[in-house]
């Protein structure tokens, strides 16, 4: 094989083959490809895009790389859930033992933050004692006996989409669909699913705010599910502001916990039952959406959805007393409320703003080699269309130092805006997105 032949041929708006693709990931993979030739294919293909039958090669070679997780027909039907990543997003933390506690088995592998958006694995490390490093042997014998496991990308699973996407991260080649979707999709298949659901995000807090490309992004994982027995559905959900209250590793993780006891903010659990939903019925476990709604809402006002959290926990090592005191979680020295400072209506909330400042108090990272601070970030009280008064609290900031008091304190000055005349925030939950196309939930 010629790499640069294939460089040049993808350059010039050409094909690669199916065994072409698969001989440059098994060879890259093991090291026998430069980084800098790889860089010039990916750059290609940002540019060039992939046909079907390459994205779905790429996609194979990638998923066979390394190992798999499998199961035999005695553990319910495998489902988990993928978002593109927001500000507040700790969905993933209740809807996983959700759905496990109503009969699904959720093998939900998560990854950390990335640039402004929260990471599901930073949240659930921020409880104490948590190990989110399970092999895959421990990841299914966990699934086999309680349902659940949730849990970083190992070493074993698609070993080429670790280095490629490292290699992306660093060549400003992300942001390519077909590439977005090898990548996730990947991943997924490699955890032995029945189903998938996906959570796209949308608005101007999102990794893709435009909804056309939102759209296609999540047609073009669909089908490549679907292509694989995996039944695959996408939700579009809002990320024009954050996603409840919390924002911040140990602050959101708090806000799950108490989600788990009945006790979310409105908006957090209509996005989380709206993809629940979607699982029970993809999972084979609901006749319908309303039959699937009651029954996620009876596993929490039970209390069984919490218990299979706290299940979770203990298995994984964690402290289970943080489902009932938040002040288990890692706590900030220094605490200041934000007021506003004139009366009026809640314009923005603006969650890139917000998803940035964590980062720059310690709470994300700028580079993978950062430790990050979990008790920092915020609470902010107002949504978008909320009128207050001078001085009514609007968000409070987390720090451990008064650097950081001072930026969140910015932060929330720019990102919160009040005045006259009414907001127009994006619906919660706006398209379907199916094999069959898409339907518009919510008039726009």
């Amino acid at each position: 094989m010629f790499t640069p032949e294939l460089i040049e041929r993808k350059r010039d708006g050409g094909s690669l083959s199916a065994e072409e693709w698969r001989t440059l990931v098994e060879a890259y993979t093991a090291g026998r490809i430069p980084d800098y030739q790889i860089s010039a294919l990916l750059m290609a293909v940002l540019f060039n895009g992939l046909e079907a039958h390459e994205l779905a090669a790429l996609t194979d070679a990638m998923c066979g790389s390394g190992a798999r997780l499998a199961f035999d027909d005695s553990v319910p039907p495998r489902i988990d859930k993928h978002s593109t990543g927001g500000v507040g997003d700790k969905v993933s933390l209740v809807l996983a033992p959700l759905v496990a506690s109503c009969g699904l088995a959720v093998p939900m592998m998560s990854g950390r933050g990335l640039g402004h958006t929260g990471g599901t694995l930073d949240k659930l490390e921020a409880i104490p004692g948590f190990r989110t490093g399970l092999t895959l042997d421990e990841a299914r014998r966990q699934v086999e006996r309680i349902g659940c496991a949730m849990f970083g990308q190992t070493p074993e699973i698609a070993p080429a989409d670790r280095k490629l996407y490292a290699l992306r991260d660093a060549t400003a080649t992300v942001e390519s669909i077909p590439l977005i979707a090898a990548s996730i999709m990947s991943k997924k298949l490699a955890e032995g699913l029945n189903g998938l659901v996906l959570d796209v995000k949308r608005g101007s807090g999102a990794f893709m705010p435009d909804l056309e490309r939102g759209l296609q992004l999540a047609q073009t994982m669909i089908r490549l599910g679907a292509e694989r027995g995996c039944p695959t559905v996408a939700l579009i959900t809002a990320m024009d502001r954050p996603l409840g209250r919390a924002c911040g590793n140990a602050l959101e993780a708090g806000e799950a916990f108490a989600a788990l006891r009945g006790e979310g903010p409105d908006d957090l659990m209509e996005v989380t039952y709206a993809l629940g939903v979607e699982m029970l019925v993809v999972g084979g476990l609901a006749a319908d959406r309303a039959s699937a709604r009651a029954t996620l809402e009876t596993a929490i006002a039970s209390g069984r959805a919490a218990e299979k959290c706290r299940e979770i926990i203990e298995a994984q090592g964690g402290n289970p007393m943080v489902l009932e005191d938040p002040a288990v979680l890692p706590q900030a020295a220094q605490v200041e409320v934000l007021r506003a400072a004139v009366a009026g209506t809640v314009q923005q909330v603006e969650p890139k703003t917000i998803g940035r400042a964590v980062v720059a108090m310690g709470g994300g990272r700028r580079t993978v080699d950062d430790e990050i601070d979990p008790a920092v970030g915020f609470v902010i009280s107002v949504k978008p269309g909320d009128r207050v008064g001078a001085g009514d609290p609007v968000a409070s900031v987390y720090a451990n130092s008064s650097d950081g008091l001072a930026v969140g304190l910015q932060a929330l000055r720019e990102a919160v805006r009040i005045g006259e005349g009414a907001a127009d925030p994006l619906p919660l939950v706006s398209h379907r997105v199916t094999e069959t196309g898409v339907e518009v939930l919510t008039p726009p």
